[in-house]
């Protein structure tokens, strides 16, 4: 039996903040219920969560809300985790650093952290940066697209949370695009960064 796996649980609260003013009280209620996820939402989680809860929530959004609305409040719920993420985890110091910087070295360095701290919001998954024209993220066995399939990139709230970070402390005008997903049949989920 293997050790359980776990993320942050910004991937779970963040949602259950976005979900009641885009769908309703009861909606989001019948989507914890659905993911078996109902103690989360009355009692949001503060601590790291098990990765299975996370790709459990995520997939009741695509499976009750279809892909284009669980897309957005996907992206909801990964600007919010940014959001969390400058204003309790980032230092305010290595923020202003960062932003000083030329853009390409603000994102090594910002790039360097996120790869030391990356268990944290991968969970199982492998987590590799490379940067470059464009910057490339990559996530190899992504636990949101465990068991999901996909006509169209499916991670929307790993790319928004990647492009508002990258909009606030590197370049303002990074642009984030899904170009390859697992839950496609890719061999992983690859972001370009583009500024």
């Amino acid at each position: 039996m293997s050790a359980v796996r776990r993320i942050g649980p910004n991937a779970i609260t963040r949602v259950a903040e976005v979900l009641p003013p885009m769908v309703g009280a009861s909606m989001t209620r019948s989507l914890f219920e659905r993911a078996g996820l109902l103690g989360h939402l009355l009692q949001p989680p503060e601590a790291m969560v098990d990765e299975e809860d996370v790709r459990r929530l995520h997939a009741a959004l695509r499976d009750s809300l279809g892909a284009q609305t669980a897309a957005s409040v996907a992206r909801r719920a990964g600007q919010r985790t940014a959001d969390y993420l400058l204003a309790h985890r980032i230092p305010a110091a290595a923020q202003a650093v960062l932003r000083a910087l030329p853009a390409m070295a603000a994102a090594r360095l910002l790039l360097r952290a996120v790869s030391r701290h990356a268990w944290t919001f991968a969970g199982s998954g492998e987590f590799s940066a490379a940067v470059g024209r464009p910057v490339v993220l990559t996530i190899r066995h992504n636990p949101l697209c465990r068991d999901l399939h996909s006509d169209g990139p499916a991670c929307d709230y790993y790319a928004a949370v990647f492009e508002r970070l990258f909009r606030v402390l590197v370049h303002r005008d990074t642009q984030v695009r899904e170009v390859a997903c697992e839950a496609c049949g890719d061999a992983a989920c690859v972001f370009e960064l583009t500024w």
